[in-house]
């Protein structure tokens, strides 16, 4: 008989080890979707072809710095009051410039090589160029030239620093798509 009360006794620390087990794992998983990663929506079409509208995203958002080209999501305090997905074309202190007839965007006198974008920049909008970016911000565009609402225009304009939620790494849906996001 005590070989079954210690078979018993066995079985029970067995079961709490495997669930403090799980229970670690899960909190690991909760805090790193917390504070490392975040899922995010692409919603429209402004970052076509890279990015399409309904892609489901992850995001890297621990100590996340911009650099130039990154894919970043920009969180919904901003001027535009909605959760957007661009691409970091100037940081703070950058001259940016647009050539709208030729369809050129430049930063500091450098005309960018974007061979991400759906098509030239043609499409103006309410903001005078050439603009310096401010301190903390940084100018951000859609890849879909044409139908991005983007730093052209006033109500998005500069983007602050800290309403950069982070940079979109990895799309996991649709699962054809799968994969990193560059």
């Amino acid at each position: 008989m005590k070989e079954n009360t210690s078979d018993s006794v066995n079985k029970v620390q067995n079961l709490i080890e495997w669930a403090e087990s799980v229970a670690g794992a899960v909190a690991v998983i909760v805090l790193l979707f917390v504070f490392v990663v975040q899922p995010a929506n692409v919603s429209g079409i402004s970052m076509e072809p890279t990015l399409q509208n309904g892609d489901k995203i992850l995001v890297r958002s621990a100590l996340y710095q911009p650099s130039y080209g990154d894919i970043v999501v920009i969180d919904s305090y901003n001027n535009y009051q909605e959760t957007l997905v661009k691409r970091v074309i100037g940081m703070e202190g950058d001259t940016i410039d647009i050539d709208f007839e030729q369809g050129i965007v430049y930063r500091n006198g450098k005309a960018l090589d974007e061979p991400y974008t759906s098509a030239l920049t043609t499409a103006t909008g309410d903001m005078h160029f050439p603009l310096v970016v401010p301190q903390d911000a940084v100018f951000v565009m859609g890849d879909n030239r044409p139908y991005s609402k983007d730093g052209r225009y006033q109500e998005i304009g500069f983007v602050d620093q800290r309403d950069i939620m982070g940079k979109a790494f990895f799309r996991m849906m649709p699962f054809g798509n799968f994969g990193g996001i560059s």
